[in-house]
Formats: structure tokens, C-alpha cells, sequence
């Protein structure tokens, strides 16, 4: 009897593969196991089993699998469930999102190695040069991998010479699957059985004779033996003798000691408690009630909270109920900056139980937490950001959304582009569980979803512990530009407030939302900018290491004393980012301890994770950051928050410009006073009765939602329109032209209205490849089914013009652009 599986390779490929398996494997093998399965000529890949059945493929002859790697599943069947909603849903394929699931270190693949045939001998054949040579290195290492050579003789020359040698017997392929993940072992040390006698003992110590040194070791090893029953590490053991290490070598080569390892976890939670009991106030508790209230009928809870009002309080006691139920929680946050603080509190509250997963761990680390979840039998909490909703939860019961409104939750590249808050909603009905989405500024749409009765809602309109809202102002940088009242890019009145501020001994938070010395070096003779040579970007100056870098491709060079074009040394920078605001205020206030923290000083594992500790134990005066700090952070000795240029982010070419704006306004502003003293906030711009400073300045966040609403409306944007956008980019200025020329003209022969493009974005090139789009508008009339099904047509059609194939297409479903 015949049994076949079909598979998901981590690959971008629309179908499931089909592979024969033999009757032991199919004993081995389960659903949600993964296999090793021949690909092509030449590679083994790692791939998931999602159906055993006995149905031969019709049009394909099916390979065998090679090897069962799991005889369990490392995959759940609501894992597989939430797959197919995101390729339904973000018509994304089975592979990437695979891919996307699985810790890297958990997909093995193949390597090729090159082994002579020692039955002929290579030195008497008629060989070319690169033949010998290939060979010569395949002699020496015993066998070599076939990236190897291709080092030795070049990309394509060590391929194909290979491939002559296979052809004529003279070495041999042997494929080996490289399995990524490394167990960490620690070595231990114990006496041989034979010696823990006494009379045994006494013969090994007069057999040692005068080897004074290893008595003492052997001494030693029964004197900390006869405190503590627990193995005894090899390291702690060296630490604790005086003698050298071929001291104790000696004694393990003659049999008196023997080694050997436990697997030890990377991940180390402590199973102390520090605050095991936390109370609310009655406003938070009241929110508390209605949350459970409004859980007893509905899934979704939409939760907003002004800043510092306690939500995270909230969190904590709504997370200690499903805990003692023995559920497993899942708390998803946007950015990993918003980890370091959040963790110290549950972890003092829940200790053990937590567990963080995020892509500043290592591979190994992340293959650890995913099996701690896999084969969970009590509760768990799960902290993470976006790609944690695809961990194998077998009990999941609570879904957290923190900071809801946050950009970050959207996958951009690559492939599946999902938007992990609206994934979450779809993975809490899986699992019937309930989800609650917290924020200060709720997006656009999910009030929206409030007022369509699809969310329940609550509010919390009171910080914590009758804390005042800090006091908002503005600064007219018009008005103070024409009095000369600016020091560099700090007005007077700014100056002013921060010394002040830093007389008190109170910290400050200084917001430019972009990184950097200067966006542009312009040439006053000619206006030449120096600009990226793959990107249509000007090079951004970092005086910190004198370069300009692109910030899309990482493309750099060293300044330029001279204008490349005319020769001219009269050159000025424009514009300003966190590290000119940085020496500026070095300049200013010399006393002050300033600190930058944006992407370029976060680079480390532990980088953000010191600055924001070096800033709560008082370290730092004066903190300088993009909008990483705008995230949830609670600081209790800020008492000033500076915005330097809140223009530029109301101009911006997005319909979202100011929904995202007053966001960050708002949470930037939240910084600032979090205990009995109120804070302050000013904010420098040119257009101070603004209607979203206005906003942010009165917290009226109705006002904003309404104005915005009937934009939305009245442009087709969302939440009444949904958008698809097409991604077209190619080398080939030309092809992509036509390529998306021929899709325009497809969907707009079937919906005739609502395509807008094919058009060049405002960043037209990016790494060499030049980009076009095409958007898609659906009116709320309109089927999302079928307008994705003609969809599907399209690309199949597209992709079967064979002229097409050098442009690639993206499809980008819900785009939060």
C-alpha cells in the first residue's frame, strides 16, 4: 500500500508538493512533522507535513521523502488554520509563510560535498588547470562543499567543472543535511564508579605516588561532593583547585574522572516573585469590570486609556485571572523597545512564566521559546512582537494587543505582508480566545470597528493616581526665526525651560523623528546634493564617523570637502537630525549628560536596553530620540518634553499624515509628568493653529476621528475602501514600464474605475531597481472575494509572459503606508 504526503517547503511556491512515503515513515511521520525532501537535482530542503493520504499526484511522478526529522508535530493544526487565512486573506503562499512561522534554525537544508572516488586515481587522467586544482583541494580536506569551489575557481567555473568531474567518475557527491540548531551542552565532572569505595580509594591515592597535584584534585572533588548531592560543572570545578588544567586532563585520561553534558536552556527565567501583589485604583478597577463584562459576550474589546492611566495594570491583573486558570496569554507589542521595561514588569509580577520571543534573540534562543510553547502543559505568557502570533499555542485564551495603533504591526517585507493586530483577532477565534487592544490614539479604524458594533469599547480618561496631564504649548518657530531667537535649532524659550528643567534635577526628552546629522549637503554654488548611486535618495551626513549614507540601501561614502560636480568647497547642509540636535545640545547645556537613541546607536543586542536603564537610574539628563521613545516608555523623573519640528510630520504624502501625526504627538507628550509633578511639553513649529496641534494640545481625539473620517470618506480611503497595491520593480526601466502597463490595462478593463497608476512612487528607485504601483481602491458594494480571485487571474496570466519574468510583483493586501 502506497502513502503519499503533501508538504509546504519554505519557499515561495503557490501548491503543496507531493512526496511518497514508505511504510516505516508513514509510522514516523504526523501531520504538522517536518521531513527532508530532494528538491530538484541537487538540494534537500526542511518541509512540514499538512496531509497524509494514498493519492499518487496525476501530473508528476512523487520523490520519496528522505528523512522524518520529527516524530511528533512541530506545527498545530490552528497553526494551519491561521495559514491558510493569511494566504486566503494577504494572497501570500503556503511557503513564506512557513518561513515566517518557524525559527530559522529549525529549517535545515542541504550541502553539498565534493568526496574523491579513491577507485581511480585523478593524477593519471588528462586534466585541465582548474580540474587539478579542484581536485587537489578535494584531496587535501578528504571532501569540500560545493560552495567551496566555487570560491576556489568562481560562481559559475566551479560548477561546471565539478559537474565534468561528476560526469567522468572522478569524485563523488555526498548531500548532508545541515541541521541549524545547536543544543547548548555544559560539560560536567564525576568520579569513575570504580573509586567512590573506600579501599578503592585509598589504592587510587597510593597508585598516584607522588603525583601530589592530582591527590589534591581528588580530594577536593569528595570534600565539595560531600556538601551538595547536585552535579559538578567542570568550569565551577576548575575554578575552585589550585592546580592547571592538565592536572585534571590527566586524571580524565586515566579513567579516574569522567565527563559528560546536560543540555541547558538558553533562556533563563528567575522563579522569584517580587510584587506579587498589585491593587487598582476605581477608575481602573471600573475599566477592569467592564473588560470582563464585555468578555462574557463579545472577542474583541477595543481599550482606550490616556497616558500613564494604568493600562499595563490592568494588563497585569487581567493576565493574573487566565494564569490561575493554567491559560496561556499572548502579549503582542510593536517594537522590541518597548520589551526592556514591559518584561522587568511581569516578570517581577509572574517570573518563570514569562517568556520573550523577537528577532534580537539568536536563532538557537528562538528555537528554545518556540519549544517551551509547543509543549506547554500549564500557563504561559507569551511577550512578543509581530511574529509571535505564529508560535504553537495549544491553550491560548488571552490576546493582548499593546499600542494597537502602531505602524509596526505591519509586515512590509517580505512576503506574507500581514498586519499582526488583525492576524491576532483571526488567531483569538481559532482558538476562541479574547482580545483586548489598548492604546492612547486608537487607529481610525478600529473606532471605526467601535461605532460598526464589530468591537466593544472602554475608556479610561484619568491617569493614575489623579496625575495632571502635562501642560501642552507651542513655540512659533516663524516668529522666533524672524527676532533671531534661535540657538541653532533650539529656540530661546526652549533653552530656557530646559535649564531650568535640568536646575531641578529633572530630565528631559528631546523627539526628532529623524536619525542622522543632516538629510542633504547642497552645494551654494551649483546646488549639486550628493546622492545615492542605487537609490533616488540624497545621501543623509552622519558626523559621528564623517559619512553620507543612504538610509534604503546602506550605501556610504566619506564627505566630501569639495562639491563633485563644480569643485566649489562653499557647502551647506539642510535640514536636521538627532545628531545634529545631539552636538547642538552637548554645545548648549556642557554640563548635562546627552544621549542619543535612534537606529544607529541601538545596533547591539543590549544597546537599547542600557540606554533606557542608564536613563531611569538618573544617568542621563538630556535623552535624544526618534520615535522610539514615543512607545509606551514610563519615566518618572521626566518633567520636559521637547518636539523640535513637528512640520515635517504633517507634511507628509500619505493619507494617514495626520491620524499619524497627532498618535505621536500624543505619545510623545504622554512622557512627560507621569507622577504628582506635572510635565511640560513644547512643541516648535511653523504652523502653530495647525488643527492636529490643536487637537493633541485640547486631547480631542473625536474631532480628529470625525475630520479625518469625512476625508477618508469622500477620497475612497479606508476603512469604507479597502486598498490592495501592486508592487512592480526591475532592474529594467523599460520592462517594468510595460509590465505594468499590462496589469493597469487588465484591472481596469474589469473594474473600469477605482485603479489608480500604474504611477512612480515618490522614491522611484530603491537598490538599483526602479518601482511602480498600482492601487487598487473596493468599494464597500463591491465583493473583496472576487475582486481577489480576478486578482489571482491577473498575476497568473501576468506571470505566464515569459518577458515579464524579470520584473518582480508584490501583492500588497491592507497596505498601512
Amino acid at each position: 500500500m502506497s502513502y503519499y504526503a503533501d508538504v509546504i517547503l519554505p519557499l515561495n511556491i503557490e501548491n503543496l508538493l507531493t512526496y511518497s512515503l514508505s511504510e516505516e515513515m508513514r509510522h514516523q511521520c504526523q501531520i504538522g512533522s517536518r521531513v527532508a525532501v530532494p528538491l530538484g537535482k541537487k538540494k534537500l530542503y526542511t518541509a512540514v507535513v499538512v496531509n497524509i493520504h494514498q493519492n499518487q499526484p496525476l501530473h508528476y511522478e512523487a520523490k520519496p521523502v528522505k528523512e522524518v526529522l520529527d516524530h511528533y508535530p512541530i506545527l498545530s493544526i490552528n497553526q494551519l488554520k491561521l495559514f491558510k487565512w493569511v494566504k486566503k486573506y494577504y494572497l501570500s503562499s503556503f511557503g513564506l509563510i512557513l518561513k515566517a512561522c518557524l525559527p530559522n534554525a529549525l529549517l535545515i537544508q542541504s550541502e553539498t560535498l565534493l568526496q574523491l572516488n579513491d577507485k581511480i586515481s585523478y593524477k593519471k587522467q588528462n586534466l585541465s588547470d582548474d580540474e587539478y586544482l579542484l581536485l587537489e583541494a578535494v584531496e587535501k580536506h578528504t571532501q569540500i562543499k560545493m560552495s567551496d569551489a566555487q570560491k576556489i575557481l568562481g560562481k559559475t567555473s566551479g560548477l561546471k567543472v565539478a559537474n565534468k568531474l561528476i560526469s567522468r567518475d572522478l569524485i563523488s557527491i555526498d548531500r548532508h543535511i545541515r541541521r541549524k540548531y545547536k543544543p547548548k551542552l555544559k560539560t560536567y565532572i564525576r568520579i569513575n564508579k570504580t573509586y567512590e569505595t573506600t579501599e578503592n580509594l585509598k589504592t587510587l591515592l597510593n597508585n598516584l605516588g607522588r603525583a601530589h597535584k592530582q591527590k589534591e584534585v581528588v580530594l577536593h572533588y569528595f570534600k565539595l561532593m560531600g556538601k551538595s548531592t547536585k552535579p559538578l560543572s567542570k568550569q565551577n570545578f576548575k575554578s575552585q583547585i589550585d592546580a592547571s588544567d592538565s592536572v585534571l586532563n590527566s586524571l580524565i585520561d586515566k579513567g579516574v574522572f569522567e565527563e559528560f553534558s546536560i543540555q541547558q536552556d538558553r533562556i533563563k527565567n528567575s522563579k522569584i516573585t517580587t510584587a506579587n501583589h498589585f491593587s487598582l485604583s476605581t477608575p481602573q478597577r471600573e475599566v477592569f469590570e467592564t473588560i470582563k463584562s464585555h468578555f462574557n459576550s463579545d472577542d474583541v474589546v477595543l481599550f482606550k486609556g490616556v497616558t500613564s492611566s494604568g493600562k499595563t495594570e490592568i494588563y497585569l491583573k487581567l493576565i493574573k485571572e487566565y494564569l490561575e486558570k493554567q491559560q496561556q496569554i499572548l502579549y503582542l507589542l510593536p517594537e522590541i523597545a518597548l520589551t526592556t521595561q514591559l518584561i522587568q514588569r511581569i516578570k517581577s509580577q509572574f517570573a518563570d512564566k514569562v517568556f520573550v520571543y523577537h528577532s534580537k534573540y539568536s536563532a538557537n534562543e528562538r528555537v528554545e521559546i518556540y519549544r517551551h510553547v509547543l509543549n506547554a502543559d500549564s500557563g504561559q505568557i507569551i511577550v512578543g512582537t509581530r511574529s509571535s502570533i505564529f508560535l504553537p499555542f495549544k491553550n491560548l485564551k488571552l490576546v493582548i494587543v499593546d499600542e494597537s495603533h502602531e505602524n509596526s504591526y505591519k509586515q512590509y517585507d517580505p512576503s506574507p505582508r500581514y498586519h499582526a493586530r488583525d492576524t491576532a483577532v483571526v488567531l483569538a477565534s481559532i482558538h476562541r480566545a479574547k482580545v483586548l487592544m489598548g492604546s492612547a490614539t486608537p487607529s481610525l479604524e478600529s473606532f471605526y470597528n467601535v461605532k460598526e458594533g464589530k468591537f466593544k469599547y472602554v475608556e479610561l480618561n484619568k491617569r493614575f493616581g489623579d496625575v495632571k496631564p502635562p501642560v501642552i504649548k507651542t513655540i512659533d518657530l516663524k516668529d522666533k526665526y524672524k527676532r533671531k531667537k534661535m540657538k541653532g535649532h533650539f529656540s530661546d524659550t526652549l533653552v530656557e525651560r530646559i535649564t531650568e528643567t535640568l536646575s531641578k534635577g529633572k530630565q528631559i526628552i528631546v523627539f526628532q523623528n529623524r536619525r542622522g546629522y543632516s538629510p542633504i549637503i547642497e552645494c551654494l554654488t551649483c546646488g549639486h546634493s550628493p546622492q545615492c548611486p542605487h537609490c533616488d535618495v540624497s545621501l543623509t551626513l552622519h558626523k559621528t564617523n564623517n559619512t553620507l549614507r543612504c538610509h534604503y540601501c546602506g550605501y556610504r561614502m566619506a564627505v566630501q570637502n569639495k562639491c563633485l560636480s563644480c569643485g566649489s568647497q562653499d557647502l551647506s547642509s539642510m535640514g536636521f537630525g538627532t545628531e545634529q540636535i545631539e552636538h547642538e545640545a552637548k554645545d548648549l547645556f556642557p554640563k548635562a549628560n546627552v544621549k542619543r537613541i535612534d537606529l544607529d546607536t541601538t545596533r547591539g543586542k543590549y544597546d537599547f536596553e542600557n540606554l533606557i536603564a542608564g536613563f531611569e537610574n538618573l544617568e542621563i539628563d538630556i535623552l535624544i530620540g526618534t520615535q522610539m521613545l514615543t512607545k509606551g516608555l514610563d519615566f518618572r523623573n521626566v518633567d520636559l518634553v521637547a518636539v523640535m519640528h513637528a512640520d515635517g510630520l504633517f507634511n507628509f504624502p500619505n493619507f494617514r499624515a495626520f491620524e499619524k501625526s497627532y498618535q505621536l504627538l500624543t505619545q510623545v507628550a504622554g512622557r512627560a509628568g507621569r507622577t504628582k509633578t506635572q510635565g511640560e511639553v513644547l512643541i516648535q513649529t511653523f504652523q502653530p493653529q495647525h488643527r492636529v496641534i490643536q487637537d493633541v494640545i485640547t486631547e480631542n481625539y473625536t474631532n480628529l476621528y470625525e475630520q479625518e473620517m469625512a476625508q477618508r470618506l469622500h477620497f475612497h480611503y479606508p476603512p469604507y475602501y479597502r486598498i490592495i497595491k501592486l508592487v512592480f520593480k526591475s532592474k529594467d526601466y523599460n520592462r517594468l514600464n510595460e509590465a505594468a502597463d499590462w496589469m493597469g490595462i487588465y484591472l481596469k478593463q474589469i473594474f473600469s474605475k477605482n485603479i489608480l497608476g500604474p504611477e512612480f512612487p515618490g522614491i522611484a528607485r530603491i537598490r538599483n531597481k526602479y518601482i511602480k504601483h498600482i492601487i487598487v481602491k473596493i468599494p464597500p458594494e463591491q465583493s473583496i472575494t472576487k475582486t481577489k480571485s480576478y486578482l489571482i487571474k491577473g498575476i497568473e496570466r501576468y506571470k505566464a509572459v515569459s518577458k515579464f519574468k524579470s520584473v518582480r510583483l508584490n501583492v500588497d493586501v491592507d497596505p498601512y503606508t
